[in-house]
C-alpha cells in the first residue's frame, strides 16, 4: 500500500513539474522582476519535492531491506505485552519496552541489529520520529560494515 502511495505521489509530481513548468516559462518570458521571481520559484520548489521524496523512498527501501533481513535471521522483537486495536503498544507498557531496547541498543552501540530493534518497538509505542532516528541510525551502520 505504502508503494502505491509513494507511486501517487511521484505521478503527482511529474504532472506538477509539466504544469508548472510551462507557468515557469511563461512568467520568466514577461521580464518584469516579479515574475522572473516566481517563475523561479515554480522551478525550484518542485526540486526541493524531488530531493525529499528521493529521500523519503531511500528511507524506505534501506529499512525496509534491513527489517527483512533482520526478520529473515529471526531478530524482530515480539510482541511482548498487549496491543491497541491500532496495533501500537500500550503507553503503560511502551516506557519499560523503549527502556529496555533502548539500553540494549546503546550497550551494542556498532550492532545495527539492536538499534533497528529499537526503532521498531518506538514505532509500535507511537514514537515515529524517534523510530525514524534509530532506524536511519541502524542504516548507517549496517553501511559502515559493508
Amino acid at each position: 500500500m505504502t508503494r502505491i502511495g509513494v507511486a501517487l505521489i511521484g505521478a503527482a509530481l511529474i504532472l506538477y513539474f509539466v504544469l508548472m513548468g510551462q507557468k515557469a516559462i511563461l512568467f520568466i518570458a514577461s521580464g518584469d522582476p516579479v515574475g522572473i521571481a516566481m517563475g523561479i520559484a515554480l522551478i525550484v520548489l518542485p526540486l526541493i519535492g524531488v530531493w525529499a521524496l528521493v529521500r523519503e523512498i531511500q528511507f524506505g527501501v534501506q529499512a525496509e531491506r534491513l527489517g527483512t533481513k533482520l526478520d529473515a535471521e529471526g531478530g524482530m522483537p515480539q510482541a511482548e505485552t498487549e496491543l491497541t486495536p491500532s496495533g501500537r503498544i500500550a503507553k503503560s507498557d511502551a516506557e519499560p519496552l523503549i527502556q529496555r531496547f533502548s539500553s540494549e541498543a546503546d550497550a551494542a552501540a556498532d550492532d545495527w541489529r539492536a538499534r533497528y530493534r529499537l526503532g521498531v518497538v518506538q514505532d509500535a509505542a507511537g514514537r515515529r520520529k524517534d523510530a525514524r532516528s534509530s532506524i536511519r541510525t541502524a542504516i548507517r551502520l549496517a553501511r559502515a560494515k559493508n
